[in-house]
């Protein structure tokens, strides 16, 4: 399975999608981050943004992609339509980007551009971070066991972690334990459909077989005495009307 998770800044997708992203990863499929900006607007540490990317792409065995805007000035036609066509390559099978519901510019302009560029793409999931508003996941992804796992790729953008950054890794912890909640399980991310081609892999995983009916007679009640129905019980009621 080939994926493409698009962020507009250094720490997005793994804030939306890192549990997923981790899952894919074990599961060998071709992972590729495209990342809009290097977020030169936000908190900075003595590692730059750009490096502390770098290691979690290098940690998720996938490939980094930058789209080169300006921090805080991400279009939304065709110059980042475009960007994303070209990382899409000859295609992919499922993409994750923003929420356009979201309160900060960059988000809603790469969502809205991916939803262009990725028109022809069966499966696309739309991730929450901080800035969502009224997000309503419509598909959860079960991540348990990968909570601890998401939160060490979070660790590496130091820059947003310490001094009261942006990322907050308990209340990270928190959403994950309460999507799974919403989800019937026990941590999960949470995701909006934008597109998704379902496909019953579990009815081609086992071949069909043809349903068994036993047919088989019901007995008939004995009569239970003392009955009403029943004449020739002790103390009937026979004759009594």
């Amino acid at each position: 399975m080939k994926v493409l998770a698009i962020g507009a800044h250094p720490d997005d997708i793994e804030l939306g999608c890192g549990g997923a992203l981790l899952e894919h990863r074990d599961a060998g499929h071709d992972l590729t981050l495209l990342v809009m900006t290097e977020g030169n607007r936000g908190p900075q540490g003595m590692v730059t943004r750009v490096d502390e990317q770098v290691e979690v792409a290098r940690l998720l065995g996938a490939r980094l992609l930058w789209g080169g805007f300006e921090d805080g000035a991400v279009p939304s036609g065709h110059a980042a339509v475009s960007v994303i066509e070209a990382a899409m390559g000859a295609g992919v099978d499922v993409v994750y980007t923003h929420t356009p519901d979201d309160t900060h510019q960059d988000h809603r302009a790469t969502a809205e551009a991916t939803f262009a560029a990725s028109r022809r793409t069966p499966r696309v999931l739309c991730f929450e971070t901080p800035s969502s508003v009224g997000f309503t996941p419509t598909l959860f992804v079960d991540i348990d066991g990968r909570v601890e796992g998401k939160l060490d790729l979070l660790r590496i953008h130091l820059s947003q972690v310490l001094g009261g950054g942006p990322v907050d890794l308990e209340a990270v912890e928190a959403q994950a334990r309460f999507r799974g909640a919403q989800a019937r399980a026990r941590n999960a991310e949470a995701f909006s459909v934008h597109r998704l081609l379902w496909e019953p892999v579990t009815i081609a995983a086992h071949p069909r077989r043809e349903a068994t009916v036993t047919v088989e007679e019901v007995p008939t009640p004995e009569p239970v005495a003392g009955t009403a129905d029943d004449a020739t019980a002790p103390g009937g009621n026979r004759g009594a009307r």
